[in-house]
């Protein structure tokens, strides 16, 4: 009798318990690796980069010091944002618009 509680069910069971362990575990590394890449971008931003922000704004770096970037979005308009709020860093050709000759 006690050779049927130790049958397969008792396997299944337990990996129903772990597979959400691991989903998370997954979860939380990647969003890790996601963190730490941002951060680093943050870190390494230069004069002259286009860049876009968490809002989804496109522009190229104008000055930037430890806590302010001043992002220009339009030639002759500068917006001040928290260097935080800078995602990524973007090729000229996705930042620019696009030319509209027809």
């Amino acid at each position: 009798m006690a050779s049927a509680a130790t049958g397969p069910g008792n396997s299944s069971g337990i990996l129903l318990l772990l597979l959400p362990l691991l989903l998370l575990a997954f979860l939380f590394f990647t969003q890790r690796r996601r963190q730490r890449r941002i951060a680093q971008i943050q870190d390494e931003l230069q004069v002259g980069d286009d860049v876009m922000t968490s809002a989804g704004l496109f522009g190229r770096i104008s000055a930037l010091d430890e806590r302010i970037v001043h992002l220009e979005i339009a030639p002759g308009v500068v917006v001040r944002l928290d260097r935080r709020a800078v995602l990524a860093t973007e090729p000229p050709e996705v930042a620019t618009p696009p030319n509209d000759e027809q």
